[in-house]
């Protein structure tokens, strides 16, 4: 007996439209029909302006604060369940809030855990995600979590820019795994910031591990939100004889004084992802646009073919 393929629709959240446009263009179909009306106090109601019965909805929406943008993407969760919808996957190019991924000191919540549970209850059926904060927050979800690597659309650019000399680093201790990762795949070495904050956003003290001299170095992180640490190592590591400090960040969070701290530093450039919308322009942020990623690993959860090729760091 031979089962009928539900069709596939894409939707997106507001601050998500300019991706989900590409994304749906790539993809191959146009958006779906959804309008929002918001009352006086803010308080606001997503609806699907057409029928998503029995069909297959990925909707396209960032989760980075403020709520309002997490509110809207379980919103149109949980109106696509109560409207009949056969798979609803959430496509959320930058998970927010995964920065609280563990007790690092008493009496505070692990937001990650308590975002990925809300969104199950809501009706997800399914995650597509990129470069998560932690990798351990994919097991936070009783549902599939298909994480993606912006390293399928960096690593082609790196190798483009061809450059002699060149060593891969990391911002601080916890992204070692992944300055590993590409200086594997560009047979280079690696260098480490070991770094203190004194709080959140504020680093008191910072050194580097390995030798950068006559370098042409390229910083490697899953974010960047004041750029105070990419920017504080981009400086360090040309007085320590570094030629030029490029920074590659999958999420452009960038809040605060981080187009002004970027713009001052030694950063030659910085390659950010089109996750989360660019407000600000600057001559030193080059931004590639992983539309085209999404769109075809969406093609293939919807076909039920591998997308494991893109798992590939």
């Amino acid at each position: 007996m031979s089962t009928v393929q539900p069709e596939a629709k894409l939707f997106h959240c507001t601050q998500s439209e300019t991706l989900a446009k590409k994304i749906s263009k790539s993809f191959g179909i146009d958006l779906g029909k959804i309008i929002t009306s918001t009352y006086s106090d803010g308080e606001f109601q997503p609806s699907f302006e057409e029928s998503i019965r029995g069909t297959r909805i990925f909707i396209i929406g960032s989760t980075n604060p403020s709520s309002k943008n997490l509110m809207e993407m379980l919103l149109m969760i949980d109106a696509a369940k109560r409207a009949s919808a056969r798979h609803i996957t959430a496509v959320i190019p930058y998970f927010g809030w995964a920065r609280q991924d563990r007790k690092d000191k008493p009496r505070v919540p692990i937001a990650a855990k308590m975002i990925a549970k809300i969104l199950e209850s809501a009706g997800a059926t399914r995650i597509i995600t990129m470069d998560l904060h932690a990798d351990q927050i994919q097991g936070f979800f009783e549902i599939p979590v298909d994480h993606l690597y912006a390293s399928t659309i960096f690593l082609p650019h790196l190798k483009n820019l061809q450059l002699e000399n060149l060593t891969i680093a990391s911002p601080d201790m916890g992204g070692s795994k992944r300055a590993y990762a590409y200086a594997k795949a560009l047979h280079s070495d690696v260098v480490i910031c070991y770094k203190q904050r004194a709080k959140a956003n504020v680093i008191s003290h910072m050194e580097l591990i390995g030798n950068v001299e006559g370098k042409n170095v390229v910083l490697v992180d899953d974010m960047v939100d004041t750029a105070g640490t990419l920017t504080k190592a981009a400086d360090l590591m040309i007085k320590r004889g570094a030629l030029t400090v490029r920074a590659i960040c999958t999420h452009a969070i960038l809040s605060g004084k981080a187009y002004e701290n970027i713009e001052k530093s030694k950063l030659k450039e910085l390659i950010v992802t089109d996750s989360i919308p660019i407000i600000n322009s600057n001559s030193k942020i080059k931004v590639l646009s992983c539309a085209d990623l999404f769109a075809d690993v969406m093609k293939r959860v919807h076909n039920n073919t591998s997308i494991s090729s893109k798992f590939i760091m």
